[in-house]
């Protein structure tokens, strides 16, 4: 009887970023090195299905970003520059020439691969380069609601002001919401999303000060592909429409019945498969 061909066990590993700050990253599969970079409010435990799709084909490097589990904190000079510091840190460590990048974690991988040969092919899903004005008016009572030590408070005043929101939510008064979340916002995923609030506010501080340098990324010069969820308002995929047109080399598609949270959960396999037919 035959057996079935079983690659390396996942293995997690430690890269030192340019500041010192320690980034670690879940390696398993086999194949080219591809590194895996999340977005905002969430951890790499979110892009474990997504990791476990892409491992038939290649060694995926699933980063944890600073601010997240074992990696290192922020530091008091947070910037996106220290995020690509972070991502070419693993890229050494690992020499994988291929990434994918998910919302935040996108802008991310799309601003290391403006210096040139970073990356030989380049997939994102939904990343957050901010083509139209960024909303901002929430961060200040965001920030005011954390420090008082009221993160569902917090978290209403991103879900209402962001501007990710469907219409009828941003329309329900605050008391209301934030008492829904107090009763709804319990399990697992809310314990994840809870240390990383303040986070968020650094990372979506990073997206707004991205306003007006959409031309810049005609410097990418890796075939680029990017995809995006059907169920992605409309704006927001004009959006990348604007961005598929400023890089040189990128095409772009539509997943039907996906949102933004496409490369999570059971969703993830779609994903994966635009993603591996891309890159190979």
């Amino acid at each position: 009887m035959s057996r079935s061909v079983q690659g390396p066990p996942p293995r997690r590993s430690t890269a030192s970023s340019a500041d010192g700050t320690a980034i670690g990253y879940l390696t398993t599969g086999t194949g080219p090195g591809l590194i895996v970079l999340g977005g905002a409010l969430r951890t790499s435990e979110d892009y474990l299905p997504l990791a476990t799709a892409l491992t038939r084909s290649f060694t995926v490097h699933l980063v944890e970003r600073r601010g997240r589990g074992v990696s290192g904190p922020l530091g008091p000079r947070y910037s996106l520059e220290r995020e690509v510091e972070d991502l070419r840190a693993v890229q050494a460590e690992t020499g994988a020439r291929l990434a994918f990048g998910h919302s935040y974690g996108g802008l991310v991988v799309l601003e290391a691969a403006r210096s040139p040969r970073a990356f030989d092919r380049v997939a994102l899903y939904e990343p957050g380069v901010p083509v139209d004005p960024v909303p901002t008016g929430w961060m200040a009572p965001y920030r005011e609601r954390l420090a008082a030590g009221d993160p569902y408070g917090a978290f209403v005043h991103f879900i209402r002001g962001a501007g990710g929101a469907p219409a009828f939510l941003a329309r329900l008064p605050h008391w209301y919401l934030r008492s829904a979340m107090r009763i709804g916002f319990r399990g697992p995923a809310w314990r994840r999303m809870l240390p990383l609030l303040e986070a968020n506010l650094a990372e979506h501080e990073q997206i707004a000060a991205q306003q007006g340098r959409l031309a810049e990324f005609a410097a990418v010069t890796a075939p680029v592909l990017l995809l995006c969820g059907s169920r992605t308002p409309r704006g927001t995929r004009a959006e990348f429409g604007a961005l598929r047109g400023t890089l040189p080399g990128a095409a772009l598609e539509t997943l039907d019945g996906l949102g933004h949270f496409g490369p999570e959960g059971r969703s993830a396999p779609v994903v994966a498969e635009r993603v591996r037919d891309f890159l190979l």
